[in-house]
């Protein structure tokens, strides 16, 4: 298998979990600085011009709660989901479905306002609006959603990755950490696991 991605986007959990799931797999950096993702070698791969991508024998998988999804199931051995429980793995889907379609909007808002609206003036109004609309997700997350230890409770699955990707994001959407106890020893607690620090090092280099 091979990961496409760019350092400080969602495409991190994709990576962490691969990791975790033991799998064999190459990785390619892509620099968003220089527009790479809309290259026509990476459109190719991705029409969306988006990281992650994933290519894999059986062709190529976009979206990070389907490649979450895939590797969960693809590596049942390693028990990142529960695989055989079909309401458990809806459940973890549906954790995965709220950062994807609801936290991380709120995001990117900041600094994606382009894709929404061209009004200068309405762009600036959506970047003011950030760290409301994404604190709200951090306390709904914090107050309703994690459930132990690990967001699913004893178990670590492929929603931890997915929530401290994007948990690592608050200070920049001018959020603290310090308001959500739970979310911030769980950021913390998965920086001190053998795989995030292998990914977050070799995402560095």
């Amino acid at each position: 298998m091979k990961l496409y991605y760019a350092t400080g986007t969602c495409a991190l959990a994709s990576h962490i979990a691969l990791e975790e799931a033991g799998a064999q797999y190459s990785t390619v950096k892509l620099n968003f600085a220089t527009r790479e993702q809309y290259s026509p070698e990476y459109l190719a791969i991705n029409p969306k011009g988006r990281v992650p991508a994933l290519v894999t024998d059986r062709g190529i998988l976009t979206e990070t709660p389907a490649m979450l999804a895939y590797i969960a199931q693809r590596f049942p051995k390693a028990r990142l989901a529960p695989v055989d429980d079909p309401f458990g793995f809806a459940e973890v889907q549906a954790f995965n479905s709220y950062l994807c379609s609801t936290v991380h909007v709120a995001h990117a808002h900041r600094m994606r306002g382009t894709r929404w609206v061209d009004d200068p003036t309405a762009i600036e109004a959506l970047k003011r609006k950030v760290p409301e609309t994404v604190g709200a997700c951090f306390e709904l997350i914090e107050n309703k959603m994690i459930r132990g230890p690990w967001v699913m409770g004893d178990t670590y699955t492929i929603c931890d990755p997915y929530l401290f990707t994007i948990a690592n994001w608050m200070e920049s959407d001018s959020v603290d950490p310090a308001r959500f106890a739970k979310v911030k020893a769980h950021r913390d607690r998965m920086a001190e696991r053998p795989a995030v620090r292998k990914v977050l090092a070799a995402e560095k280099g």
